[in-house]
């Protein structure tokens, strides 16, 4: 009984690690299929427009960027879970051990400056940075610019959906700031139940809600990753007012998103090799605390 126990335990527990993946992904196409239907369908919203060759200009316009910004956001998602940041099959022994190395007791090997071990992966990360619980993968020093690159994409993506998704807000509050508008926005879900809506005005409130919602989280999340690269820092170590890895703003661009650091934002194809092996960076500054 107890083995069954445990078994349905484990079981569960995969299910929920993978259950933060699914969610985004079933949010990001059901936003991007909106955002599809709201340029093919409902816009432009004058019947004299509508079959007209700028109509169709301005819907293909529309349809590429975003099938682009989506493309890209899936391409890195994936190529950054695929990409292991841990110390497996990294040779870490050798004369280099000196300054900030430890000895890591779980992984029983001896781990350079800025590597830690990640408890939710079980193994020791290249430049730890965090433990991406939206995708289940720590983010380090291998996959970190497909990391940044998704997020950049998630915010202009966010961003374009939330521009959007504006005639839905005038549509809702055409009547103005009444109960029943303020509560389609803020509660859809009550409002479904409830019967006071449609299905298609509950769908449209809520990813136009979610839409907006996301762009904020987003837009923190990636203005706060941008500001530790532009400091050569990473989660770990922004408490820290020292930042004794820092190269200037090149050579922390260049460090964090590899030697193509201008052109590798654009496709997750372009190659951009990273300068050094995640083990030893050059130092500029007191690796001891202050005093």
């Amino acid at each position: 009984m107890t083995s069954l126990a445990s078994q349905m335990f484990c079981r569960v527990e995969k299910m929920c690690q993978h259950l933060p993946v699914v969610l985004n992904t079933v949010l990001v196409f059901s936003i991007t299929g909106e955002v599809s239907y709201l340029v093919l369908v409902e816009a432009p919203l004058e019947a004299d427009l509508k079959k007209t060759v700028w109509s169709t200009w301005w819907k293909a316009v529309h349809l590429l960027a975003q099938y682009f910004m989506l493309g890209n956001i899936c391409w890195n998602a994936l190529l950054f879970v695929k990409t292991s940041p841990s110390i497996k099959g990294v040779f870490l022994g050798g004369e280099g051990m000196g300054q900030g190395w430890r000895y890591c007791y779980t992984c029983e090997t001896h781990t350079p400056p800025r590597c830690s071990h990640c408890y939710d992966c079980n193994v020791c990360v290249l430049r730890r940075d965090h433990h991406c619980v939206f995708f289940g993968q720590c983010v380090g020093f291998r996959n970190y610019r497909y990391f940044l690159s998704c997020l950049l994409f998630m915010w202009s993506g966010l961003l374009y959906a939330t521009l959007m998704n504006a005639e839905v807000f005038i549509v809702i509050l055409k009547e103005g700031v009444t109960l029943h508008s303020v509560l389609l926005l803020l509660v859809p879900w009550i409002m479904l139940v409830s019967g006071q809506v449609s299905t298609r005005a509950f769908a449209f409130a809520f990813i136009a809600d979610t839409c907006v919602v996301g762009f904020l989280l987003v837009s923190a999340f990636f203005f706060f990753h941008l500001f530790l690269m532009f400091r050569g820092q990473t989660t770990r170590e922004w408490y820290s007012t020292r930042r004794p890895y820092s190269q200037g703003l090149l050579g922390n661009l260049r460090y964090s998103l590899g030697q193509r650091w201008y052109l590798c934002w654009l496709s997750p194809l372009i190659p951009s090799p990273m300068p050094g092996d995640g083990i030893s960076f050059p130092v500029t500054g007191s690796l001891e605390p202050a005093r």
